[in-house]
């Protein structure tokens, strides 16, 4: 098999990469890869605990999918049996286990949802129950005898919980060598994981190097935060874009996210250069709108899942609904200059539609101000961009605003 250039294929695998262990042991590994036309061997492991994925869930797949691209075997590993271990990573107590079969279940619904993002044909599918099942109690403290508690407490959340106090049981020790014994079994030249998975994923390479095996390459993505831009995103908070969202779902929560977070969901969730979300950090750096960027995310987004007409039908979908839903055909009309001193406040204040500037407070601190149908949470919004908008704020309060 024809592989790309090495140094293509570094730079498609380091996008948004976090930790990366390392880059030029990599390098070495493809230039392997070219004399022996053997591809890689590219793991990730997922605990199906819950069934239904995200787009935070996609960052890491998204990035096996790339290697599938380039020609490498993709490798994704159910882990039921590790799932009914429960995971300690970024628990202060220990993680309530599922059973084996609740495990299988979930993974199913795992795996029909990843196929949105992974190529099923170049993609093998394994339990982690096939092996670790089957392993007998001497092998079980062979394995545990190759690591110290001394290394089990490099662990953060482990030494915070023996630091205060917090019970800490054996099994969640095992629970990281069952993760390295993935890789030992499966032979995997490359392991993926989010930036909460590092000690785990460093484990992999422990125990491999213990039976003589080349340590995996490691790459961590980031955790992507949720639409608040605060936390993780999760159902659970409420903050989340589904896998099964529709494209009008997908596009109209792409639009609450923090302007903070362009770029990075530009980076981590779209298929978009990263030349041209440089050129889009740069131009909002210099004060350029953020809603146009979002606008632009939005629809990249939504063409990673369905396609590109797709996402132009979401952005006039979302338009037809939310910024021309219910406008009144007269409303005030007023000029501002262009300038980073025109903030909401001062424009709605100077309308004449509010009795005061307390009033206005409580209305964009309810999240009851939109600018073009794009709610505001900020009363110090600039109108620094020249255009024309139309302000709502409350249900019946409209005006269009021209800046220039």
């Amino acid at each position: 098999m024809n592989f790309p250039p090495i140094n293509e294929q570094i730079d498609l695998l380091s996008r948004g990469v976090e930790e990366f262990v390392s880059p030029e042991r990599l390098e070495e590994k493809l230039k392997q890869v070219e004399k022996t036309s053997q591809p890689l061997r590219v793991k990730l492991g997922a605990d199906p605990s819950r069934p239904d994925l995200h787009i935070g869930h996609a960052v890491v797949l998204r990035k096996l999918r790339q290697f599938q691209d380039l020609g490498h075997q993709a490798i994704l590993i159910i882990g039921d049996f590790t799932a009914s271990i429960g995971d300690p990573t970024g628990r202060n107590k220990t993680r309530p286990s599922i059973t084996l079969e609740a495990a299988r279940e979930y993974g199913q619904s795992y795996l029909e949802q990843a196929a949105q993002v992974l190529n099923q044909a170049n993609l093998e599918v394994v339990h982690n129950s096939e092996w670790l099942n089957t392993m007998n109690f001497s092998e079980v403290i062979k394995m545990a005898a190759q690591v110290t508690v001394a290394q089990m407490l490099e662990r953060d959340d482990f030494s915070q919980r023996y630091k205060g106090g917090t019970p800490i049981s054996v099994h969640e020790f095992l629970y990281p060598l069952a993760q390295a014994q993935d890789s030992v079994h499966l032979r995997s030249d490359v392991e993926l994981g989010g930036t909460d998975q590092l000690f785990n994923l460093l484990m992999g390479r422990e125990l491999q190097k213990k039976v003589g095996q080349a340590p995996q390459i490691i790459m961590t993505l980031p955790l992507l935060e949720g639409t608040d831009g605060v936390e993780k995103m999760s159902k659970s908070y409420d903050n989340y874009i589904g896998l099964s969202d529709s494209p009008e779902e997908m596009f109209g929560k792409i639009l609450s996210i923090p302007d903070n977070m362009i770029t990075k969901y530009l980076t981590l969730t779209t298929n978009l250069a990263l030349e041209e979300i440089k050129t889009i950090e740069s131009r909002l750096l210099e004060g350029a709108n953020p809603r146009d960027f979002k606008r632009q995310l939005g629809r990249e987004l939504v063409k990673v899942y369905y396609d590109e007409a797709a996402g132009m039908a979401a952005q006039d979908a979302f338009d037809k609904l939310f910024i021309k839903k219910d406008i009144p055909d007269e409303m005030p009309e007023l000029t501002f200059p262009q300038s980073s001193a025109t903030t909401l406040l001062t424009v709605l204040d100077q309308s004449g539609l509010f009795a005061s500037k307390g009033e206005i407070r409580r209305l964009v601190k309810q999240n009851a101000v939109s600018i073009d149908g794009e709610k505001i949470g900020d009363e110090y919004h600039p109108f620094d961009q020249a255009g024309e908008y139309v302000i709502k704020a409350g249900k019946r309060k409209f005006m269009r605003i021209f800046i220039s």
